[in-house]
């Protein structure tokens, strides 16, 4: 196989540290408790973790609220706790990637308060600051993804102060080069304490249009998508001013250069633009800026795969040869099983979202409980802890759901994540689908994940082959991965009948891998796909 860096094809699980495993027995995941599942997650076949943020913070938005970069937050452990972390993660074959969330900080950060006390002091202008407009009301018509205008008044400094998400996440003003030099200390604190990456929030989020002009209004056939329901306001708009601007790409340069510094570190960036395809691009451009990048455009909720093949097809066009990184879960949207499967959603179902993601060309995020199927759970409005899903109860039930904690034992109190209480329910269907009750089932869900990422490790063409597409009936999905010594044919139907697909008539045709799937069938160059089943073939050409 060709020398290719580890996070070209790499499978990388994402820990949400609070919901992984509580060592010490408050009901709030921890650093301990990754460490002590570390084996665990080594054995499912991953390269990779990214882990969440665990940095000191007020904890508005748990850890997206970052008031001090270089802390661990007391909840989370200590920095000996990371520093093992590093090391056994190493120790276990395993790369380490963190959250680095670059665009804004807590309003609780000591830069932003002194920001705020006057217009004069050093770091008044760390911050975007502006004025009223002639009306007296906000700057411009720029709009909070967590519902309101994106504008606060502060009484002190008589001016607004911007924030994309939450009224306590205050966005940096990365048009002032202090700041930049800054953020670039702040990440190279954690390079040398030894990580492998960083996967970058909301990245295209740092720098706003100086002249604070207005968004264009969106039609309202089009709010729709990117994750934001047509009840959020956020979405009544085409956000061309407030993110996504060119001065952001001479920034990742100089980022890239000090992660060029130091050996084998990648940076992924999280990118919802107008249109991620051609950020990610922009991003990504000659090997200059970040290493890869991924979007919510296999992150919706309306199932198709129509939506899936254009989606890939149109990264692949505009990526002319680069890597792209998929994710169709993590910790902002709904769990996969439920989004994409309703309430029809099987274990069946669930190995196939799996397998097709990471028979995709590219890296892949796999999020903490996908290897179990998990669903989405429902959360009583008591129990409520996110502060998005509050906003817009009951038409948006939020993230809380995909953020339950992982169920261990099914045995034990709270599925044995915790001794005490929670932060948030263990569901009462997730204790069925417990590691203690998957682990030595050979058709679940676990051992799938497991058995096919340990196969995918030795097929050169899905580790670094082209991918083309082949047209099959509405419901499924089918391609080739070509590389020099072997093609795979990849075949999924999501459907509720069987699917016959046409194999290409120029080679023969063999079965690679069948284990934990419903089989398919062959006859006369023919695949009988079952419902919910997968097909890999070994495609010999004559």
């Amino acid at each position: 196989m060709p020398k290719t860096d580890w996070w070209h094809n790499a499978i990388i699980y994402q820990i949400y540290p609070r919901s992984l495993m509580d060592s010490n027995g408050d009901g709030i995941g921890d650093l301990p408790g990754i460490l002590d599942k570390l084996g665990y997650i080594a054995d499912l076949g991953v390269d990779a973790i990214w882990v969440s943020p665990f940095f000191k913070s007020p904890m508005k938005d748990f850890g997206y609220d970052i008031s001090d970069y270089r802390a661990i937050d007391p909840m989370f452990g200590t920095m000996a706790d990371f520093d093992k972390l590093v090391k056994e993660t190493h120790k276990h074959g395993l790369k380490l990637i963190i959250d680095q969330v670059l665009s804004h900080t807590s309003s609780s950060h000591p830069w932003f308060i002194e920001s705020k006390s006057s217009r004069t002091n050093p770091k008044a202008s760390w911050y975007v600051w502006a004025n009223p407009n002639e009306e007296g009301f906000e700057p411009n018509n720029w709009l909070s993804i967590f519902g309101g205008p994106a504008w606060k008044w502060n009484k002190t400094r008589k001016q607004y102060y911007l924030h994309n998400f939450l009224k306590s996440q205050p966005d940096l003003n990365y048009h002032n080069p202090e700041v930049q030099d800054q953020m670039l200390q702040e990440t190279k604190f954690w390079l040398d304490r030894g990580v492998d990456g960083f996967r970058l929030d909301a990245i295209n989020f740092c720098f706003h249009d100086k002249l604070l002009r207005d968004n264009p209004l969106k039609p309202m056939e089009e709010r729709r998508g990117r994750g934001f329901s047509p009840t959020n306001p956020y979405a009544a708009q085409y956000h061309i001013y407030d993110n996504t601007q060119p001065e952001n790409l001479v920034f990742l340069e100089r980022l890239r250069d000090l992660t060029d510094q130091y050996n084998g570190v990648a940076l992924m960036g999280e990118i919802n633009s107008e249109d991620a395809i051609k950020t990610i691009r922009e991003y990504t451009e000659s090997h200059r800026r970040l290493h890869t990048g991924y979007s919510f455009e296999l992150l919706v909720d309306d199932f198709s795969t129509h939506h899936i093949r254009y989606t890939v097809e149109e990264q692949e066009r505009h990526m002319a040869g680069d890597w792209a990184c998929w994710a169709i879960s993590n910790h902002d949207v709904p769990r996969v099983l439920s989004r994409w499967g309703g309430i029809h959603g099987t274990p069946e179902l669930a190995k196939l979202y799996t397998a097709l993601s990471a028979s995709l060309r590219g890296s892949v995020c796999c999020y903490q409980g996908q290897e179990l199927g998990l669903t989405e759970a429902t959360i009583h409005p008591r129990d409520m802890r996110d502060p998005y899903g509050i906003q817009f109860w009951p038409e948006f039930h939020g993230r809380d759901g995909c953020r339950t904690p992982i169920p261990w034992n099914s045995a034990a109190d709270n599925a044995g994540f915790s001794t005490a209480k929670p932060w948030l329910p263990v569901p009462e269907e997730h204790y069925a689908l417990a590691v203690s009750e998957q682990e030595d089932n050979p058709e679940s869900v676990l051992t799938l994940f497991k058995t096919f990422m340990a196969w995918r490790k030795d097929q050169p063409a899905l580790l670094y082959g082209d991918i083309e597409f082949i047209d099959t009936p509405d419901g499924s999905l089918a391609f080739l991965r070509k590389a020099p010594e072997q093609t795979i044919l990849c075949c999924f139907n999501f459907n509720d009948e069987v699917v016959i697909l046409d194999v290409p008539a120029d080679g023969t045709l063999t079965s690679l891998y069948g284990h934990g799937f419903k089989t398919a069938s062959d006859c006369d160059h023919d695949i009988y796909l079952p419902p919910h089943g997968a097909f890999f073939g070994d495609l010999k050409k004559p």
